[in-house]
Formats: C-alpha cells, sequence, structure tokens
C-alpha cells in the first residue's frame, strides 16, 4: 500500500507565538534570540526580517548590522512548550502515528485514517485549519508517500503552505527537483555534486550506484535512492536519542587553550546533571565542539574514554590546534549507545 504521510512545519514558530500574542509585531522585522552584547545568535524571525537577509543561527550583531531596526525579544521557551504541546495533541487527533522532530514540526503518518475519505489532502486542510483556530498558530503542511518528500513539500510554498505530491507525480517532481533539497546534503556534499556537474536529481540518476557509493560511501546508496524518490523510513512514534550535551557562548572570546580548559569545569558539572535526568544512560564516546572567534567551528569525538574533566581536557586540546584561535563558543557531550547495541549486551547466553 501507499503511504500517506503529512510534514508539518510551523511557520517561524517563536516569533509566531510572539506576532500573535502582540499584533504590533505582525509587521515589522522581529527575530528571536539573545543580545548582541551576550554574543547571541538568532533563533529564529519573522518574514519581514527575512527580507534583510536575516536567518536563523545568524549572529545578532551581524543581524543588527542588516536591519538596525530589528526588535530583538529573548524569548519565552516555557510559553512555546505549551504552544507546541497544544498543536502535537491537534496531531494526535489525526493519526497516533506522530513523530515530533522539534517544538515546531513533526511527521505524521495518515496512511490507515479512515476519516475524510482518506484524502491526505483534506486531512491536511483540517491540520492547517485547526491548528490555527485552536493556537492562532499557521502551520504549513506537505503531503507525499514518502518523508523526505513531504518535508520538502512542506517547504515549498511557504508561508502559509500547502503543497501535495501524489504518488502518480513522484517521478516527476523529483526530477526536477535540486539535489540541494535532498534530504542529508549539506553545503558540502552540495559542492562535490556540483562539481560532478550534478544539479537536479535529473543529473543525478544518471550516475550509476557504485560510482555515488566511491564518491560518497554508504551515503551515495542513499543519494542514489533519493533521486528516483525512494524513502522507506518509517513514523517513529518514539525517537531515540543519540547524544546529550550542553555548550555556552561566551560574552568575551577566551583567548587561550588554558582559558578554554578552565571553562570546562562548568560544563562538565552541566553534563553530569543532565545525564543524571537522563538515568545514566550508556555512553559510546565523547565529544567537544569549539566555534572559534572566526565563527570556524570543529568537533572532535573519541570512543572509548572515561567521562571525566581530563578526558574531556585532551579532547579540547586536540581540537584548539585545528585553529588556535580564541575561542567563542565551547560544549562537551556523549554519544549513546544505539537501542539495539544496548539489547544485544543485555541478551542471556
Amino acid at each position: 500500500m501507499t503511504r500517506k504521510i503529512l510534514h508539518a512545519d510551523c511557520d517561524c514558530f517563536y516569533a509566531a507565538v510572539e506576532m500573535r500574542d502582540d499584533p504590533s509585531l505582525r509587521d515589522i522585522p522581529l527575530a528571536i534570540g539573545r543580545s548582541r552584547e551576550h554574543r547571541g545568535v538568532i533563533a529564529t524571525c519573522n518574514y519581514p526580517a527575512r527580507a534583510y537577509g536575516i536567518h536563523s543561527a545568524m549572529p545578532t550583531a551581524q543581524a543588527l548590522r542588516l536591519c538596525p531596526h530589528l526588535t530583538l525579544l529573548p524569548g519565552d521557551f516555557d510559553k512555546y512548550r505549551e504552544v507546541s504541546r497544544q498543536i502535537q495533541a491537534i496531531f494526535h487527533e489525526l493519526t497516533p502515528l506522530v513523530e515530533p522532530l522539534s517544538l515546531d514540526e513533526a511527521y505524521l503518518d495518515v496512511t490507515d485514517v479512515e476519516g475524510f475519505q482518506g484524502s491526505a489532502t483534506w486531512m491536511a486542510q483540517w491540520l492547517k485549519r485547526e491548528c490555527l483556530a485552536r493556537t492562532g498558530i499557521i502551520v504549513s503542511v506537505g503531503a507525499a508517500p514518502a518523508k523526505f518528500l513531504a518535508k520538502v513539500a512542506s517547504d515549498w510554498d511557504k508561508p502559509d503552505g500547502l503543497t501535495v505530491i501524489p504518488p502518480q507525480q513522484v517521478d516527476g517532481f523529483v526530477a526536477n527537483l535540486p539535489v540541494k533539497k535532498l534530504h542529508g546534503v549539506g553545503p558540502a556534499t552540495g559542492a562535490r555534486l556540483e562539481a560532478l556537474g550534478v544539479e537536479s536529481c535529473a543529473d543525478l540518476r544518471r550516475l550509476p550506484r557504485e560510482r555515488l557509493i566511491e564518491e560518497f560511501g554508504k551515503f551515495g546508496h542513499r543519494l542514489f535512492e533519493l533521486a528516483r524518490g525512494i524513502d522507506e523510513r518509517p513514523v517513529k512514534i518514539e525517537r531515540e536519542r543519540k547524544s546529550v550535551s550542553v555548550e555556552t557562548t561566551f560574552d568575551s572570546d577566551l583567548p587561550d587553550l588554558g582559558q578554554a580548559r578552565g571553562a570546562l569545569a562548568p560544563l562538565f558539572e552541566r553534563l553530569e546533571e543532565r545525564l543524571e535526568r537522563h538515568g545514566r544512560p550508556a555512553i559510546a564516546g565523547l565529544f567537544v565542539k569549539v566555534r572559534f572567534d572566526d565563527f570556524s567551528l570543529t568537533t572532535l569525538e573519541s570512543r572509548g574514554q572515561a567521562i571525566d574533566r581530563p578526558s574531556f581536557e585532551r579532547l579540547l586540546a586536540q581540537a584548539w590546534t585545528r585553529a588556535e584561535r580564541p575561542v567563542r563558543l565551547l560544549g562537551v557531550g556523549v554519544r549513546l549507545q544505539p537501542e539495539a547495541a544496548r539489547q544485544q549486551l543485555t541478551l542471556p547466553l
């Protein structure tokens, strides 16, 4: 049976909640994020702000240079979580098969929903209508036979979008799709594909599976399938946590490795507290994340080390040598063992 997958994505969610609660913010450039003085970054922004080139993850200082009259709010994440809970409850009225991706987006498998005469289009329309009526938040929805296509569709006609890709149109739609729209294709992979003369999925289809695997490893097999609209990933009701981490952006750059090492202590304590809250899960490895003053980012991982400060200090020292510059952001974390591996360890002999 052909699956029916919806991807629902709240438009500029944090900013949308603030504009709902204060209509005077609707038509002016608005962003949610920490202040310039605290070296903050933009969490999200509304469409008037995006017209100035502002986007999420942009440093606040840069955003204010692009739009000096930008209204910046620190954000009320308790409020955002409550609105998200209300929206997720509406999703579950439609189907129990809901996979949340974040506070503002989720996949829904509506294949077996008998209401709405089984029409995914009518279900998407109902979802948009109910979310707006009950929460005041506009949701863009994509409907397709596969998860990655539903996600592409939800972003196709934003804001307030509704795009449906019926099974019989998948092949033509995917053929014309830019490869940079494919799930997992970031700037680096996109640049490598462009160097191979690949811009669309039609171009990608001309490369044999073996050549793609040779160029991109096991992700080459994934590219081969996505270029043909194949994505068999199911909607997972429970998402498996893969890591636990903490990080901080410093008000002033840490000028050298010694000061960066000193900043590890409070981060390590916060990580320990977070691991305690998660019930001390099985650990597969450690990692440190360092963003330097030029905004370059490096992450270094290690398997089999003890979860202690000396282990993180060794990783930090190795990571710092990659640039040897002042440090703007520092993070520490652990990779968790996959559930399948944990179950194998507990099987009786």
